[in-house]
């Protein structure tokens, strides 16, 4: 099927943009020390290349899953566009993930080869990894690691075997040594889900997936040649690689990565980078607003925010009056490869509508029964397109699991709930894993969230259902108190009361410290589940 894509791939890609746009500002990246390094997108292809040879030579072929974990970096991004070149496969791993987490990964992509930072290094050469700690994804054999390349180690403290890979990629050549044959098809990454109600499953997303998401970025955000897209997302997680790489890429735009992301120092580096696009979480529009006031936070550059749920109309209203921007909703997932749902950057917005489906896009919300229900109506949200291309290719080895979610009418069934409005507004109720049932009614933890942060002294919380033996489940809450200010547990359930039906009340709350949280800010609530 012709699409806007065709059967190009990423090095097709970069072979342009280092012809077209060589001299212009590509990459700029900046570490939690606050010290600076920038490419221009020449000198980057340059870098990619010597990569590439690197990799090569040291034994990766084409077909072959490298995984990465490092940091925020540049050679973060130049190794994943390195093994692309190269016919290989680029498989993030989150840095914060325990010992036996990333075995279960090395093991499920048959992982030989990988990049990581000095303190990941001893993962690598164990006698013997444990399995993974969630008994459901089986027992499987842990593969022998054969190459272990260390980034940022300055060529000291390796463990015997490592190697400095820095080092090795300086001694190769500029030009790429040799060139195999790529198809639009073949997979560029594979990106491991969450695994909040299961096992993580490796996301296949080709290289046709990627060239989709830029362009589909560059359309959702308006993003142009002379834009600057800033973001702290981690370079493992679809929203950096689909949502802010590949559109800039697309557009021969420039990216500013930041390592860690900072609430005190933020919105100064937003102003200091020229930032005219950036991404926001929940998490950091919170924060962002608990910062003091600046009489210069307005003078900005900045057009687009593309924002992801959720936070409560006032919250909303509050952060675009201060900060003088216009939040961007919208909604997708890994395996929608973008945003399929989403406000137009231009034109009426229906808050706190998620938007209408986007360009190659088509939603439905769908019953039990896999059939379309009225508007108005709560659903499933489900999103068609075309595998390989706009959706995921499907997940890695696992053809049960993609049957289950992408059905044979070519519709991904998220398992979120939601529902549309008379006008093809799309509205998201809650994530199938935050839906309790409580005497035969159904309670959107979300609902119950928002109605508890509207407490003056509730500055973040959480909620989740734990079984109750004679109402199936029981609604409990986790409060994190504002710094100075002081409230019971009896008095925010009365304030709850007042603001929700008797059955979405929590009968359970605990005031605790802080809550457990995701490397992209979400609150993660298995860790929480796993306290009762």
């Amino acid at each position: 099927m012709a699409t806007v894509v065709g059967n190009e791939n990423l090095r097709d890609l970069w072979n342009e943009l280092s012809a077209s746009r060589g001299d212009h500002l590509f990459l700029t990246c900046e570490d939690r020390a606050g010290h600076r390094c920038s490419f221009t997108y020449g000198e980057f292809d340059r870098l990619v290349n010597r990569t590439a040879n690197f990799l090569r030579l040291a034994g990766v072929k084409k077909g072959d899953n490298v995984a990465i974990q490092l940091y925020n970096s540049p050679e973060y991004v130049s190794a994943t566009f390195a093994l692309a070149k190269i016919g290989a496969v680029a498989v993030p791993i989150n840095m914060q993930l325990v010992f036996g987490e990333c075995a279960f990964q090395f093991d499920r992509c048959a992982i030989r080869t990988v990049i990581c930072e000095p303190d990941c290094q001893g993962y690598y050469f164990a006698d013997a990894m444990p399995p993974c700690p969630n008994n459901t994804c089986g027992k499987r054999r842990v593969y022998p690691m054969e190459r272990v390349f260390v980034c940022h180690s300055g060529g000291e403290g390796l463990v015997a075997g490592a190697v400095d890979f820095d080092a090795g990629v300086d001694a190769c050549a500029d030009v790429l040594d040799e060139r195999c044959d790529l198809d639009g098809q073949d997979t560029a990454m594979i990106i491991f889900t969450s695994g909040t109600t299961s096992c993580p499953k490796g996301v296949e997303i080709t290289h046709a997936n990627m060239l989709f998401a830029g362009h589909y970025g560059d359309w959702q955000c308006a993003l142009g040649p002379e834009d600057r897209m800033l973001t702290t997302m981690p370079a493992f997680h679809s929203n950096f690689q689909l949502a802010a790489l590949m559109p800039v890429l697309a557009a021969g735009a420039s990216l500013v990565v930041l390592e860690k992301y900072s609430a005190r120092n933020f919105w100064r580096q937003v102003r200091e980078h020229g930032a005219t696009a950036i991404q926001l979480v929940a998490m950091m529009a919170r924060t962002l607003m608990m910062q003091p006031c600046d009489a210069a936070e307005r003078e900005h550059c900045v057009r687009s925010v593309q924002y992801y749920l959720p936070i409560t109309d006032e919250e909303k209203e509050a952060f675009e009056r201060r900060f003088s921007v216009r939040l961007q909703n919208c909604y997708g997932a890994t395996e929608s490869i973008c945003w399929a749902l989403t406000d137009l950057p231009y034109g009426p917005r229906r808050w706190p509508s998620v938007g209408r489906p986007g360009l190659g896009y088509e939603a439905e919300i769908l019953d039990e029964t896999g059939r379309a229900v009225p508007p108005g109506t709560v659903g499933e949200i489900a999103v068609r397109g075309i595998p390989g291309i706009s959706l995921m290719k499907g997940y890695y080895d696992d053809p049960e699991a993609t049957a289950r979610t992408v059905n044979g009418e070519g519709w991904y069934l998220s398992g979120d709930k939601g529902y549309r409005d008379e006008e093809g507004w799309f509205y998201f109720v809650d994530r199938k894993c935050n839906m309790i049932k409580r005497g035969g009614e159904n309670v959107s933890a979300t609902e119950v969230e928002d109605a508890l942060l509207m407490h003056p002294a509730v500055a973040e919380c959480a909620v989740i259902g734990v079984d109750d033996p004679v109402r199936d489940q029981a609604v409990k809450a986790f409060v994190v108190l504002v710094q100075g200010q002081a409230a019971t547990v009896e008095e925010i359930t009365r304030f709850a009361a007042c603001r929700l039906a008797d059955f979405k009340v929590p009968t359970l709350m605990e005031i605790v410290d802080e809550l457990p949280h995701t490397s992209v800010g979400k609150v993660e609530k298995k860790l929480l589940c796993s306290l009762d």
